[in-house]
């Protein structure tokens, strides 16, 4: 079931990125108590279309260790802007097709769902709903129902820390039993640099630990992302 996690282990945030080239690297490892860990690294490259809409394009590999890493999948990412500024709560709408790659028998599917994003002083919080649908032939499971959140305190220009938290319930309509469903929370913290010429560059990395489809372990996830 791990392999289904994947991508989506990062907190999605809605920014206004009109004609910003982005391009990134990501990696996430999952570890279970007497299982080898499971690593997901992926590579990407976006584009701020205009003010309200930003797309990207990720491929993903999943592996057991550094010498098994194949193919998994391809991501294309689509942020919708709904507000910016006018209401207490920026909202946004995200939206991702995912096709297997290589290996990967799993069925095609697209996340879709609202973005929600408020400032309380100088903490940034972030509450996100996203839903799963599958398609293509075959047996699919019924649409899936994740949760993200996130908090951020700036504690300087350079360097916030926070919180981040992921939950899969299960089916939308129909939450799996609890013993079924993931819930990961922890650390995070997050550096911005920018420099001469115009670009930044971001770091962020996350320890989370918690239930990965009902099965306990914890999380290790890192971006790194530039801006020109």
């Amino acid at each position: 079931m791990a392999a289904r996690a994947d991508p989506g282990y990062y907190v999605v945030t809605p920014y206004d990125n009109a004609g910003l080239r982005m391009a990134e690297l990501r990696y996430w490892t999952v570890k279970r108590p007497g299982q080898p860990e499971v690593i997901w690294p992926e590579i990407g490259f976006g584009y701020g279309v205009n003010s309200r809409w930003t797309i990207g394009l990720f491929m993903s590999w999943i592996g057991v260790g550094q010498g098994a890493v194949r193919p998994s999948t391809l991501n294309w990412q689509n942020q919708l802007l709904l507000t910016q500024g006018e209401w207490p709560v920026d909202v946004a709408l995200h939206l991702q097709a995912i096709a297997p790659q290589g290996r990967n028998t799993a069925p095609y599917s697209v996340e879709f769902g609202p973005l929600l994003q408020t400032d309380v002083g100088r903490t940034q919080l972030n509450a996100n709903l996203v839903f799963e649908r599958f398609a293509g032939g075959g047996p699919k499971p019924p649409t899936q129902l994740k949760l993200q959140w996130q908090l951020r305190h700036r504690f300087g220009p350079v360097w916030h820390a926070g919180l981040q938290g992921f939950d899969e319930l299960g089916a939308w309509d129909d939450w799996a039993p609890h013993a079924q469903q993931s819930h990961r929370a922890g650390p995070a913290v997050f550096g911005t640099w920018r420099v001469a010429g115009g670009a930044t560059y971001r770091l962020q990395a996350a320890w989370l630990l918690g239930r990965t489809y009902g099965r306990s372990g914890h999380m290790v996830s890192v971006r790194a992302h530039t801006e020109f």
